[in-house]
């Protein structure tokens, strides 16, 4: 992509490092510039239109260009643009989007504690669970089991948690404390002749063996996304969370449910531990908390996990953990709005209603020679790629039909080779239609040219 000396592209490469990119490789080739939004739609700044359907990042529940929002937020920046929750101070926003979060959690939840990321979410729940565990004078009970595959984020222990390689190496992670069992991906996890249940109750029994192995006494908790987002989108096979639930509380492990992409309607309900009937003890949420128009994310805890803390916090004299940003007002008072827009409008009905059609049309993609598998729940799905048939490192294919699929004007995102599917959830069936349609050319064109 040749690029003109003072172009938004040009300044881009001279003066930002990216996320999840090959950093030579953007000096080379650039970013692709958005420049505005509105609905499932997004514009390049040469005018060129796209289908974003990965939400932005697994994230743009209401769409893009929501002026309520946007209103919301000019608002509350003209009256408080911005106060903190450190030392007994507080301010509407923060105060009613905790009450909201309570009242619509799927199971009972005690207190909220806001972070501006859901790594900064899932981080801040590992230092609870170890201050929670000295509290209770279990100092030995701080190892932390999550998933081979699974994403919790990019901080020193959210990465950690996070079961894929390359958010591990050269970082020097994971740290100790963390541990990784069974993913459960049916297809390329399953032994030979092994049916789904079967499979299901050997990934329990796997845990089993670890917590085991490790001492029951040693280990703090289990993290885990109802449906896997950024390992490939893998939704857990038949019996899988009915027969692990019960290992964790044979052995007082706590349950932390990741709801950062499934949470506020992704998987057909507002929760994805709705979809799955989870017991969590805590859960994390963000991305569609905001649809992302402002950084928040939340921790909710039960009120087993609270009173401990709160014993720990006054016999010490102070909770000393906190962001600067935490339960921001602006961000507050947005994400009340978008949870309100989510709810007036029913979005989660939207995506009970339009979601036959979507895994109907991914289920299609398999028509092509390329794809192994699709998989996927509600308006979230992964259509997987041989890497095989580019004879080329795994990933290689992946990224060559995701180029495709932008140049053709769809905005997906691969992992690895597993195409990834998950629009803004106020897609109609037709842009459903138009979206796929998309897609399905790419793969031929790509299946052509091999």
């Amino acid at each position: 992509m040749a690029q003109l000396p003072n172009s938004l592209e040009a300044r881009d490469i001279a003066a930002q490092l990216h996320s999840y990119a090959d950093a030579r490789r953007q000096e080379e080739t650039g970013a692709l510039v958005i420049d505005r939004g509105e609905g499932i739609y997004v514009e390049d700044i040469n005018g060129k239109r796209y289908i974003e359907g990965m939400a932005g990042l697994w994230s743009v529940a209401v769409g893009f260009g929501e002026k309520r929002l946007v209103e919301t937020a000019t608002r509350q920046m003209e009256k408080l643009p911005y106060y903190h929750t450190f030392t007994y101070k507080t301010h509407g926003p923060s105060i009613e989007l905790a009450e909201k979060l309570i009242e619509i959690a799927p199971v009972p939840m005690s207190k909220v504690y806001f972070t501006n990321s859901g790594s900064e979410a899932n981080d801040t729940a590992i230092k609870l669970i170890w201050y929670r565990s000295n509290a209770l004078g279990q100092p030995q009970r701080k190892k932390i089991i999550s998933r081979v595959r699974g994403y919790h984020g990019v901080t020193l222990a959210s990465a950690s948690l996070t079961g894929l390689p390359n958010n591990h190496r050269s970082f020097d992670l994971p740290i100790p404390q963390v541990l990784h069992t069974t993913c459960p991906h049916y297809r390329s996890m399953k032994k030979d002749g092994e049916s789904e249940a079967a499979f299901a109750k050997r990934c329990a029994q796997d845990l089993e063996d670890m917590i085991l192995a490790e001492g029951p006494d040693t280990i703090a908790a289990f993290f885990a996304e109802p449906v896997m987002g950024a390992g490939g989108v893998i939704v857990p096979p038949e019996g899988y969370w009915q027969a692990v639930q019960p290992v964790l509380k044979k052995y007082g492990i706590l349950f932390v449910a990741d709801e950062v992409i499934c949470g506020f309607g992704r998987t057909g309900n507002m929760f994805g531990t709705q979809t799955y009937d989870l017991q969590p003890d805590m859960m994390t949420l963000s991305k569609a908390l905001s649809s992302s128009y402002q950084p928040i994310s939340a921790l909710l805890i039960n009120d087993a996990v609270y009173q401990p803390i709160a014993d720990e916090s006054h016999k010490i004299g102070v909770l000393g953990h906190g962001y600067t940003g935490s339960g921001h007002p602006v961000a507050a008072a947005v994400a009340l709005e978008n949870l309100k827009i989510i709810e007036e409008r029913d979005l989660v009905g939207n995506v009970k209603a339009v979601a036959p059609l979507f895994q109907k049309r991914l289920a299609g993609l398999a028509e092509n020679p390329l794809v192994v598998e699709t998989r996927g729940i509600g308006l979230i799905g992964a259509a997987e790629l041989s890497h095989q048939a580019l004879a080329a490192t795994p990933g290689a294919l992946g990224a060559k039909t995701n180029a495709v699929f932008q140049e053709n004007g769809l905005i997906s995102r691969n992992m690895g080779d597993a195409m990834a599917f998950c629009p803004p959830l106020i897609i109609t069936e037709a842009q459903i239609n138009e979206m796929f349609d998309i897609a399905q050319a790419g793969l031929d064109a790509v299946a052509k040219s091999l």
